[in-house]
């Protein structure tokens, strides 16, 4: 048996099925597209459900992929064995109502056996129960002996996913020799020892499960395996576990080497070596993809995973920053087979780099509550901390659970485990209400799923503005399929060609008219639907139409323009930004309509104003140089080699279209553009501010509308040099004379209120009392605030020495209400807190405060003589 590195090994696997005629595509993103039943992709056919589905029509009906995928339900037994991970790659070959059981079994057996050349007595087979067809194929086509078949229940062996396709499964095992097993007699495939792998499952798709528990055969039957190459790759390396395969194995021996440990030395030492090692591979793929750091899904998880990864640097004695750099050797390891990697290094290494020095910011303010905390303990008589306390600090400031327990172990205190197990569950929940509940594809069926998923539009839009022949080949009048539809009627019309642009990549889509001899439709929107087919949005004008018409459609030239003038100057945005901030810089975002554009891209930090005017002169320095704009389409790889940016997330074929603009800026795109930058006119930012962690959004205009905005701010400037009875050209010293004229005016007036308040005190002091040797004064002060009042109470305090204060005004409507009381009046019982809540009660109002110093608001001004009583009444019994 050859050894074989990981690459080599998903090679052999790709090209093996590719001379079966299956069509090899690339991975998908892990973040699922247009399904929310996953938080992430987890295996090797999520990416592909919507053709298992029949909802999008496959490209074709073989198909073969290594997906990359993530599995978060185990988090915290990850590097507590040598098993557990939350990254892997995912092999698989799929077919689509194509070949079943007579055509899979036989190629996988020639490919482990003859590709691979694992040697065939340590191969055996598992199938489910009911399934004497796989058996049978396996015996009699491949020639495997009966004593290595093994008939499985459902549980092992039957795939299932609530209602919808499903089927028996039929799984391959590699025996790893005795000295993997467990000793005991009968020891074999199924039993619990590691002596046994799968390493691939069969699934044989030839169910629909009803609602009702029962199953029936589906008309087409598909065929969906999956191999874990990291697991296939320990097989062919002889190795132990996935953390010992070379790709995995170079970035464990990197950890080692910076933490200055020995692997397979020292058990604790080994768990956080490969919980570094798993969760850099994760959060380097997921960042390639667009994941960013937060509080909340997806971005919970890549947090999660990222301050799991540093917290056991720390354990392991790293000082300082260290996971950024760790992605090089994920990316030198994996980089060729996902060049996204490649293309992203710069940003992924700002956005681990920028989460990391977070968390270890996290971990210090972390320190100071947890400190705080085990006093309050101790102050308590207490040595358990509670659940509701433990998960405040994990759950509110990413402090680690563990970190928590070893701290509090030193301090002689305990954690109430079942507490903050419970509180965690009680949290999940919450999750769990908060996300809608979704059917197999996460995502609700609407009237377009009745249409025939073969239907298909041809886009002509790139080069006419009118197409004469088309024919209506499906119409959604009032939401329901239909085969005409009249004036008044909403519609949904169907071309099977047009040049309508449908919104997609931020870019909105067209309006326009659809004309047929009979009738007219005035076109609205226009979007995708499932399955990629083009509905034109809008309603019956005129007559009537029909499926079955020939149809003339046509967009508004002028709005498509406007549109392609904000899309093109995004292009230039994009490239502008990474010229000031960093190649770091990658789009999050986008909206471009005919009125403006909005651009949302990865920065940790406001720009500055500097920073904003350097990027609005590029791209305004790129529209005055006339740059053509030309659009072709490249295979991926002929782009990427072109310089491409891609955009996260985005599903890509093997042909792309490439829009380039003079070499300056070069990107994938299927939208609508100019012909030359100059037909831009010019380009305004308008406002730069945060929308997201990690995530800064820009919004701007061009031509007309960078017109308007300037005419605008012109009238302003008029009006406002009207005002001021001033030129433009004087307005700014005509301001600073007026700033400085009323700072003087200002410092007058604090003079004299000062003054006011001082003879006011002096009034009010011809009404205090004395009780216990503490003077006491009660007073209403008319038409004060509530600084007003403070002023006073201060003014009366330094006279008086030792003193308790209870003011109230009436001020605008609102009754403002003000106690204070010198120290040695607090020693004596007074508490201000208790006076002004008594008080503001009276008067329809609430407030407090502490014991030196409170206020309140009311809101019944007759009634502050009584709430002033009351205040008297709280003093009395207070001192």
């Amino acid at each position: 048996m050859k050894q074989m590195g990981v690459n080599e090994v998903r090679e052999k696997f790709l090209s093996f099925f590719e001379s079966k005629q299956h069509l090899r595509l690339p991975s998908a993103s892990l973040i699922p597209h247009n399904d929310n039943s996953l938080l992430l992709i987890n295996s090797g056919m999520a990416p592909l459900k919507p053709f298992f589905t029949g909802q999008e029509t496959p490209p074709s009906k073989r198909v073969t992929t290594c997906q990359k995928c993530i599995r978060t339900g185990d988090i915290e037994n990850v590097g507590k064995t040598a098993r557990h991970g939350t990254f892997f790659e995912m092999l698989g070959d799929f077919s689509f109502g194509d070949y079943f059981k007579m055509e899979i079994i036989p190629w996988s057996w020639e490919f482990v056996t003859k590709v691979m050349e694992i040697p065939e007595d340590k191969l055996y087979v598992t199938v489910y129960k009911d399934d004497d067809e796989a058996a049978k194929i396996w015996h009699e086509v491949v020639g495997l002996p009966k004593d290595r078949i093994f008939y499985m229940g459902k549980e092992d062996n039957f795939w299932e996913h609530g209602t919808g396709p499903c089927g028996p499964c039929s799984e391959i095992y590699y025996d790893r020799g005795e000295k993997y097993g467990c000793g005991k007699e009968g020891c074999t495939v199924g039993c619990d020892c590691d002596r046994y792998m799968e390493f691939w499952n069969l699934v044989f798709t030839q169910f629909n499960a009803e609602p009702d528990g029962t199953y029936t055969d589906l008309e087409f039957k598909n065929i969906d395996t999956g191999m874990g190459l990291e697991r296939m790759a320990a097989i062919m390396q002889g190795v132990d576990s996935i953390f010992d395969v070379d790709t995995v194995k170079a970035l464990r021996d990197e950890v080692c080497r910076i933490a200055g440990v020995e692997y397979m030395k020292d058990h604790k030492t080994d768990v956080s070596v490969r919980v570094i090692t798993d969760h850099i591979r994760s959060v380097t793929f997921m960042t390639a993809d667009g994941v960013l750091p937060s509080n909340e899904g997806r971005g919970y998880v890549l947090r999660r995973l990222l301050r799991r990864a540093a917290r056991h640097g720390k354990l392991l004695g790293i000082n300082g920053e260290f996971l950024a750099n760790l992605c090089d050797v994920v990316i030198e390891c994996s980089g060729e087979a996902y060049p996204e990697l490649v293309e992203k290094k710069d940003y992924i290494k700002k956005v681990l780099s920028v989460e990391e020095n977070s968390f270890y910011k996290t971990i210090d303010k972390g320190m100071e509550i947890l400190k705080n905390d085990i006093a309050e303990i101790k102050a308590a008589g207490r040595n358990v901390m509670d659940g509701a306390m433990s998960f405040r600090l994990y759950d509110t400031y990413g402090f680690p659970i563990d970190l928590t327990k070893e701290i509090l172990e030193e301090e002689g205190i305990s954690l109430d485990e079942d507490a903050f197990l419970e509180e965690m569950k009680i949290q999940k929940e919450r999750a769990r209400a908060a996300r809608a509940e979704s059917n197999y594809m996460g995502a609700d069926e609407t009237v377009y799923h009745q249409l025939d998923t073969n239907m298909t539009t041809e886009f002509a839009g790139y080069d006419v503005s009118v197409v004469d022949d088309a024919e209506i080949i499906a119409v959604v009048a009032n939401n329901e399929v239909s085969e005409t539809a009249s004036v008044g009627d909403e519609v949904s019309v169907f071309l099977d060609r047009t040049p309508f642009y449908a919104e997609m990549g931020g870019q909105v889509g067209d309006i326009g008219v659809i004309k047929t001899n009979m009738g007219t439709v005035e076109v609205t929107d226009c979007i995708k639907v499932v399955g990629g087919k083009i509905a034109h949005i809008g309603s019956v004008v005129d007559g009537s139409i029909k499926v079955g018409e020939k149809a003339s459609a046509s967009y508004d030239v002028k709005n498509r323009l406007s549109i392609s003038r904000n899309h093109s100057a995004t292009h230039l945005l994009q490239k502008a930004l990474r010229d000031v901030l960093g190649t770091h810089i990658q789009q999050a975002g986008s909206y471009v309509s005919a009125d403006r554009l909005r651009f949302d891209f990865t920065h940790f930090t406001a720009m500055t104003a500097e920073e904003i005017r350097k990027v609005e002169n590029i791209v305004n320095e790129k529209i005055y140089e006339s740059i053509d704009i030309t659009a072709c389409e490249k295979t991926i790889d002929d782009a990427r080699k072109m310089g491409a940016t891609a955009l996260f997330g985005e599903k890509y074929g093997n042909i792309v279209r490439v829009v380039d603009m003079g070499g300056y800026s070069i990107e994938l795109c299927g939208g609508a553009h100019l012909k030359n930058t100059a037909q831009i006119g010019s380009f305004k930012i308008v406002s730069e501010g945060g929308v997201a962690s990690g995530v800064r959004r820009i919004e701007a205009l061009t031509g007309a509308g960078a017109v308007k905005f300037y005419q605008r701010q012109e009238d302003m400037l008029k009006n406002v040099c009207a005002a001021l009875k001033t030129t433009p050209d004087n307005m700014v010293k005509r301001v600073e004379g007026l700033i400085a004229e009323q700072k003087t005016i200002s410092k007058e007036l604090s003079a004299l209120k000062a003054k006011m308040a001082g003879d006011a005190a002096g009034n009010i002091l011809e009404g205090k009392t004395e009780i216990n040797g503490i003077n006491v004064i009660c007073a209403e002060v008319k038409g004060s605030d509530g600084a007003g009042l403070k002023t006073m109470g201060d003014e009366l305090k330094n006279k008086l020495g030792s003193l308790v204060i209870a003011l109230a005004s009436e001020n605008e409507g609102k009754v403002n209400l003000v106690a204070m009381a010198t120290d040695d009046a607090v020693k004596k019982g007074a508490h201000c807190g208790s006076i002004i809540k008594a008080a503001a009660a009276v008067c329809g109002g609430g407030g407090g405060g502490k014991p030196n110093m409170a206020q309140a608001g009311g809101k019944d001004a007759s009634k502050i003589g009584d709430a002033l009583q009351k205040a008297l009444e709280v003093i009395k019994s207070q001192i």
